[in-house]
């Protein structure tokens, strides 16, 4: 069966377990509420494989999103046989010494990534961070291309041209801001106590940045309260997806919801009630990983819902441009980007 634009994915992201699909996983990816597979490292051991894994994936249902988290540093799924992208810190401090070659450096670095991920049949990576880093949040730090609002405008509209060039949409997260907080939300729910106004010149600058400029095509809203504003996680809040990200800086674009088993999620504790409080604050799409419990539950709660299993997840999709890896290795863009990467990070 091919691909057809107007088939419709339903609103959960899923995942499997191992190198290759088995019987129960097929069974859960032709769910109609399931629009998408996310990958991570242990469904990965080479290029060959993850093509194939790919091609079995898109054998149940070819419209399915399969995704993966391949922003670069210590958040890259597949390294081997992949360029290796720096954390987007070291893009910053490159930046900071010489702008063009920053600006250069971001854009070569987004389309490395994008491409390289395009040519093994990969939709679409969580890319890039938005969080404004100010050395307080250990799982934001070098993820973060910088503190100032100003550099990470430039920086990650740069990078996201790199994706767009590939044919990779993009996804801005954790919005609106994940730096700010100490705690790491996938194991609590940190509490942001900053008023509005702060996070709204700081942190919210790069959002309406991009999206003034058309650039952000998905966001990923942070499991985090910010205590000054409303008393839900961002994610679970219609005052920051309805009312600001949406009303207020006109996005009409996809919102992923964090991963829902998440303890920053667990502000509400059955899973089922996670997923329909998302989707009634604006979340578009929903990640429920690393449980396969909770993703039958999720799915079962939805179908009790009364809703239908629709979502704008296919407006993510792009077509192919690069038969294989070693194709596009051939190619003189490739080369170009990667001898650029290569000598910059070398000075």
């Amino acid at each position: 069966m091919a691909y057809r634009e107007d088939m419709m994915l339903g609103p959960v992201i899923v995942d499997v377990a191992g190198l290759s699909l088995t019987q129960d996983d097929e069974a859960l990816l032709r769910e109609p509420w399931v629009g998408g597979i996310i990958l991570f490292t242990r469904n990965y051991r080479d290029v060959a494989q993850l093509r194939e894994l790919v091609a079995q994936i898109r054998a149940v249902r070819p419209e399915l999103l399969v995704c993966v988290d391949q922003e670069g540093g210590r958040v890259q799924r597949f390294r081997d046989g992949f360029t290796i992208i720096p954390p987007m810190a070291d893009i910053g401090a490159v930046y900071r010494r010489d702008a063009m070659q920053g600006i250069a450096l971001a854009r070569a670095c987004g389309w490395l990534m994008a491409a390289e991920l395009r040519s093994c049949g990969v939709d679409l990576s969580f890319a890039p961070v938005l969080d404004l880093d100010d050395e307080r949040c250990a799982v934001i730090a070098n993820r973060s291309f910088s503190i100032d609002p100003a550099i990470m405008s430039v920086l990650s509209e740069a990078f996201i041209d790199g994706m767009h060039e590939a044919n990779m949409c993009a996804t801005g997260k954790h919005f609106p801001g994940h730096g700010a907080v100490a705690g790491d939300s996938h194991h609590e729910t940190p509490v942001d106590e900053r008023p509005l106004g702060e996070i709204i010149d700081a942190d919210l600058r790069p959002y309406r940045h991009l999206c003034r400029q058309g650039k952000l095509d998905a966001v990923m809203p942070a499991h985090v309260v910010y205590s000054a504003v409303d008393s839900h996680p961002a994610g679970f809040s219609s005052l920051w997806l309805q009312n600001i990200l949406k009303k207020m800086m006109r996005f009409d674009g996809v919102i992923f919801s964090d991963d829902l088993t998440m303890e920053g999620a667990g502000v509400i504790a059955d899973m089922g009630e996670r997923a329909r409080v998302a989707l009634a604050a604006g979340c578009t799409a929903l990640l429920v990983c690393n449980q396969r419990d909770a993703q039958l539950a999720v799915v079962e709660a939805l179908k009790q819902s009364g809703l239908q299993p629709a979502s704008n997840l296919q407006r993510l999709k792009r077509p192919f441009a690069w038969p294989t890896l070693d194709e596009l290795r051939a190619t003189l863009q490739w080369q170009q980007n990667h001898r650029l990467l290569q000598e910059t990070l070398a000075v």
